[in-house]
């Protein structure tokens, strides 16, 4: 230390102290605008709760395993069989193998030239949603995502520097982004579009014309679409998902997927990115991708190695989303105990593992949905998450997962209806 500088050396039980005064230690102001309200401070308090000896009832979250929806046997058994030979780095976007099989997947979903170059792997399809932002993004530029929309999205561009510009998805048409709105929305500095199809929160399952649709918008505009299609193969009713990256080789995609959801393996954070189209206008961002790949070293090894077995193997999802499977079963009931419910309406899921209920303003007066949900919790020990914390313009919505046993969703959509009732009574709108 330099003679005469004010900081003084503080032992193990003191605080730092410039000038005579603590100093205190603030957050970037990077994240400002970064919130994250499905692990926000209502599940504190359910924390809390826990603690004191409660048992909550958890529709907030979709981490499959804690419902008892596990990996399938084999993928398990090919990590334990390969875990002696994981301690080493890999290469920085993934090894050969998993990535080889990506790009089959990727020829099976119709997305036209991808090599094994255009593959990323990584913890997760979150840390690549970052990453991806991270390469793109300066101050100012904007990104048009979904409302509601998942709120990790909205996020990473404005810890990228970008700024967030929400597009309208209409309830009153199943949740379809609404292309008008799309296009009022973009600007000179708008650089891409974001898709989340199947979508999360809504459910939502978007048809080829509407997709159709968002390429034009961004050839017109020579935007870069980001596709989250994570719940490709959690699907019902027969319904089919085409990828956007499909429908155009003049667009620039990156398309996210993953093990987390189709194939019940949340923690093994093993996703992948997929960039395809026009490339050739894109060496720079891509130079980029590849910076922020090698700086972070590699992916999970063990996470990696889940992806070849688990794409080419027996796919148990579809199962589970077929007529009588538990996924389809648990959505049915779900969505008929919510809206029997006096006063909410809900556009039944076509995908994914959500359902996002409106509450009828009139019978139900929010002012401030998170503390709504938080007197929920405390009352009825039942924890979701609220509308507003996906981006949501009003506070009339709140996302339910249907993973719990059909016994449990019973109990706890029977508890949020009791609360539901004694709110219309004290607000005399019974």
């Amino acid at each position: 230390m330099k003679h005469g500088s004010s900081l003084r050396v503080a032992d193990s039980n003191t605080t730092p102290v410039v000038g005579g005064k603590a100093r205190a230690v603030s957050k970037s102001a990077k994240l400002a605008n970064v919130c994250y309200d499905i692990r926000g401070p209502v599940l504190e308090r359910a924390k809390q709760m826990e603690d004191e000896g409660q048992r909550i009832m958890k529709l907030n979250i979709g981490n499959v395993a804690h419902f008892g929806l596990m990996p399938p046997e084999e993928i398990v058994q090919d990590m334990i069989h390969n875990l002696p030979d994981t301690a080493g780095y890999t290469d920085s976007k993934g090894l050969f193998a998993p990535r080889k099989a990506i790009m089959h997947y990727s020829q099976e979903k119709g997305i036209s030239g991808v090599t094994i170059d255009d593959i990323y792997l990584g913890n997760g399809a979150s840390e690549l949603i970052v990453m991806s932002m991270n390469a793109l993004l300066n101050p100012g530029d904007e990104v048009l995502l979904p409302a509601p929309d998942y709120p990790l999205y909205t996020g990473a561009v404005a810890l990228s520097g970008g700024t967030p510009v929400h597009y309208v998805c209409d309830e009153a048409s199943d949740w379809m982004p609404d292309i008008a709105d799309m296009r009022q929305k973009i600007t000179p500095n708008t650089r891409a579009i974001v898709i989340i199809n199947p979508n999360n929160p809504t459910g939502a399952l978007y048809p080829r014309e509407v997709l159709e649709q968002i390429v034009q918008l961004a050839r017109e505009h020579q935007l870069i679409v980001f596709a989250d299609e994570i719940y490709d193969k959690t699907l019902y009713d027969d319904a089919e998902h085409v990828s956007i990256a499909s429908l155009a080789d003049d667009v620039l995609f990156l398309t996210f997927n993953g093990l987390s959801k189709n194939y019940r393996a949340c923690g093994y954070r093993s996703g992948w990115m997929i960039v395809s189209g026009e490339k050739r206008h894109a060496r720079d961002y891509i130079e980029g991708l590849n910076m922020l790949a090698s700086m972070r070293l590699c992916a999970n090894t063990p996470g990696q190695l889940a992806i070849q077995t688990a794409l080419g193997g027996y796919q148990s999802i579809k199962d589970l989303v077929a007529p009588g499977g538990r996924l389809r079963r648990q959505r049915d009931l779900a969505y008929e105990l919510l809206t029997a419910i006096p006063g909410v309406t809900c556009v039944k899921p076509k995908a994914a593992l959500y359902l996002f209920p409106r509450l009828d303003p009139k019978m139900y007066p929010i002012a401030d949905d998170q503390q709504f949900i938080l007197e929920l919790l405390e009352a009825e020990r039942v924890l979701l998450v609220q509308g507003t914390g996906f981006n949501w313009k009003s506070p009339d919505h709140f996302r339910v997962v249907f993973l719990p046993h059909e016994d449990d969703l019973r109990e706890a959509i029977g508890r949020i209806a009791r609360f539901l009732e004694g709110y219309r009574k004290r607000h005399g709108t019974a």
